[in-house]
């Protein structure tokens, strides 16, 4: 138990790795399953365990902020969907990054819809950021990947929506965890019609049960450990070390699939990191 309180912003390291097995792990499903049929099971166990804990203990899943919770399902359901087509098709690292613009299109729909001023310094990261996608994807995208490199900067898009909805939830007053489970309700329930649409695909051997397994395994950890990490440690140090991702994905990357990145791509990635670091901490208001 101590262990676990010093912890503090450490969670964010332990929710980092597991995204990135996660990522990983979803390239390996994806001669077997669909992104569909894969993001069906990332989410179904986070229902079955959050909701299961809420019985146990006693926790009420009524919440009086249903449209909110589906509107913010809605946004994270479509960026997930697209984030697993991206890492289908692209490099992890690749794939993981362009997630990783959450930060930048955040700050943007700040902007647009809740009318957020934003100062000169705010406005150079995000133009930062964008130069880094730019690098990122010259040298990485070929005439084939195209597609599924503009997928997975909408994935960040998406993201950066969804993200906007939990901070308009947490300023409700909902609790971390149902947010997360509804979520995760919403993200199986449009993944499951989806995915019998295109047809199931059932697992044929232990190994591919393994991988549904661990996709939602590892996907609910991390989504814990980044709770915990949030609500104990120091945001700024929190937000630094979330794009361990990217650099867990970059090794996994290479060890696992034997992905090959380019100095340029090396340097977008380099750039991208940099400006959601300095885009978490800067003022957005003038």
């Amino acid at each position: 138990m101590t262990v676990i309180k010093r912890l503090g912003s450490g969670w964010m390291v332990i929710a980092a790795l597991f995204f990135a097995i996660m990522g990983a792990l979803v390239k390996i499903g994806a001669p077997y399953f669909s992104a569909m049929e894969m993001v069906f099971y990332r989410t179904i166990l986070s229902v079955v365990v959050l909701g299961g804990v809420a019985v146990v203990t006693g926790k009420s899943l009524a919440t009086p902020y249903i449209k909110a919770h589906l509107g913010r399902g809605v946004a994270g359901t479509m960026g997930i969907m697209l984030f697993f087509y991206a890492l289908i098709h692209l490099p992890l690292a690749t794939a993981v990054t362009l997630n990783y613009t959450s930060p930048i299109f955040l700050a943007i729909l700040s902007f647009v819809i809740l009318k957020e001023r934003i100062n000169r310094a705010t406005a150079a990261v995000l133009l930062l950021g964008f130069m880094g996608v730019i690098i990122l994807l010259r040298p990485s995208i070929g005439g084939e990947q195209f597609v599924a490199g503009l997928v997975g900067l909408s994935a960040g898009a998406f993201a950066g929506w969804a993200y906007l909805q939990v901070r308009e939830l947490a300023l409700l007053g909902e609790p971390e965890w149902r947010v997360v489970f509804y979520f995760s309700a919403v993200s199986a329930f449009i993944a499951g019609i989806l995915a019998f649409v295109d047809g199931w695909h059932m697992p044929q051997n232990g190994q591919q049960v393994l991988i549904l397994l661990g996709i939602g395994v590892t996907a609910l950890i991390a989504q814990l450990s980044m709770t915990r990490a949030y609500k104990v440690g120091r945001k700024f140090v929190v937000a630094s070390f979330s794009y361990l991702t990217v650099v867990f994905s970059t090794v996994l990357g290479v060890l696992w699939f034997a992905e090959v990145l380019h100095w340029q791509e090396l340097v977008g990635i380099a750039i991208i990191i940099i400006s959601g670091i300095l885009g978490s901490v800067l003022p957005k208001k003038k």
